[in-house]
């Protein structure tokens, strides 16, 4: 497929621009000379329709992305985020004009309160890494509030998600990483012996990157209080234990949500996102200092938080992921939420199950929201998880997470989400099975995959090393 500017044709255009009335009103010096392809509006449209059909969406198929849950985005989300009082607020307008956008705010606060259990919370944070960020920011003001300034060591498992040393380095945190054990928890001899007087805290993905949920979570919290340290959640995979149980409730003293996958609004290709933070009374006063509370029967922003860690976004954050996100809330109520963790785990270990003849399990025990498998069986005839990836896509599959975690050589991780039917995921376990009998009958036919796609095999190693990230064209 040929580039826009490729398809240019000089003299072409797909509007006209009005001449200015006079020399005077054209303010020459703030021209800006840009090298634009020229095309009619009908190329134009036929060029960017084409290059959509060729992008996979969860509304194309299914979308089995390990630990980031690309679950259906209902429709009626858009419709309420699309409401005119929303799209023609303004973030600078007066709070008697803005009730509805702060009401919608408060009450998504709420909502999340009484799904973690936790008093208090922000939903500034416009990601996860950024929710990240602004709790491990908390965990820095409020040992510094003590006067406990030799606290300068994070503690991570193994099996973290990426995102986490990446913000503790961000905040001038030394990270320490904790090992897990053969079972895929946390090491807690090992947790145990690091642990000190000059640990802030914990970084815990629960369920973590291996699907499983940490059975000592109990005592991880209280090794770590005993210490005077923090227990933070990485509430990515919040999804699997949601209306079950409440992170508050295990110990944990602060965490974030990324409120873009857990609560079914559109993410991927870099935003929009949320990343709501909560966290425990005592963490209540370091919380971004910009908050929605009510009064009387009106809602206001109180900024009068003087141990706050100051502001971390602009305005109400990305406000209609918040708006698609209490829709769904609605949508779902009190019954509704408490099926999301249950379909989850369900669908996950109906994949497992049906599966873990074909494919090894490096943790043969039940997991939560997502299973990994990885590639040793397959390995025995040549085969990699790279090729099990690339041959799904002849079948119209999104390929699930593959070589994470890091933990796991060889991984290839399945979140089916709670919104997949039955039928979808047999659908999707006869192909898999599929695959496993070629990878011993015809390896050669997983090394040649992908044969249906637009674009074929290529170099992985040659694009990682020598990327061509821009068009010659565009910049010629």
């Amino acid at each position: 497929m040929q580039t826009i500017f490729e398809k240019s044709v000089t003299g072409r255009s797909a509007c006209q621009i009005q001449k200015p009335m006079s020399e005077e009103t054209e303010l020459k010096e703030f021209r800006l000379t840009l090298d634009l392809p020229e095309l009619s509006e009908l190329d134009i449209v036929r060029h960017y329709t084409a290059l959509s059909k060729r992008a996979f969406g969860v509304d194309d198929g299914f979308y089995p992305l390990g630990s980031c849950t690309m679950k259906y985005n209902p429709k009626i989300n858009e419709l309420a985020c699309n409401l005119e009082g929303f799209t023609q607020s303004h973030p600078l307008d007066e709070t008697e004009n803005m009730q509805g956008t702060l009401e919608v705010i408060y009450s998504t606060q709420e909502y999340l309160k009484e799904v973690t259990g936790f008093t208090g919370l922000t939903l500034e944070p416009t990601a996860g890494a950024h929710g990240e960020l602004t709790a491990l920011m908390m965990i820095k003001a409020y040992h510094l509030d003590r006067n406990d300034t030799k606290r300068k060591k994070i503690l991570i498992p193994d099996s973290a998600h990426g995102t986490n040393p990446a913000s503790a380095a961000m905040c001038g945190f030394e990270c320490i990483e904790i090992p897990s054990d053969k079972d895929g928890y946390v090491d807690l001899a090992k947790l145990s012996e690091l642990v000190n007087d000059e640990t802030a805290g914990l970084m815990l993905t629960i369920p973590n990157t291996v699907g499983l949920f940490d059975k000592n979570i109990l005592e991880i919290s209280k090794i770590l209080h005993e210490k005077g340290a923090l227990l933070y959640m990485d509430g990515a995979n919040l999804n699997a234990i949601l209306g079950i149980v409440k992170p508050a409730e295990m110990g944990v003293d602060l965490m974030h949500i990324n409120l873009h996958k857990t609560f079914s609004t559109p993410h991927g290709g870099g935003g929009p996102g949320g990343g709501f933070v909560g966290c425990v009374k005592d963490l209540e006063a370091y919380l971004p200092a910009q908050r929605v509370v009510k009064d009387g029967d009106n809602f206001k922003l109180d900024s009068n938080f003087p141990k706050s860690i100051g502001r971390v976004r602009a305005f109400f954050s990305n406000f209609g992921v918040i708006v698609r996100a209490y829709t769904y809330m609605l949508s779902l109520g009190k019954e509704g939420t408490q099926r999301i963790g249950r379909y989850a785990t369900l669908n996950a270990n109906y994949i497992r199950v049906k599966l873990s003849q074909y494919y090894n399990l490096p943790h043969k025990v039940n997991c939560m929201h997502e299973v990994v498998f990885n590639d040793e069986v397959q390995a025995q005839y040549g085969v990699s998880t790279m090729d099990i990836a690339k041959r799904l896509l002849d079948f119209k599959y999104h390929p699930p997470t593959i070589y994470f975690p890091l933990i796991v050589h060889g991984a290839l991780m399945i979140e089916p989400t709670e919104t997949e039917s039955k039928q979808t995921m047999d659908e999707f376990i006869d192909v898999m099975i599929q695959i496993a009998h070629e990878a011993k009958a015809s390896p050669q036919m997983l090394h040649d995959a992908p044969h249906t796609t637009v674009v074929k095999r290529v170099d992985a190693v040659k694009a990682a090393r020598n990327p061509v990230i821009v068009c010659n064209m565009c910049c010629s």
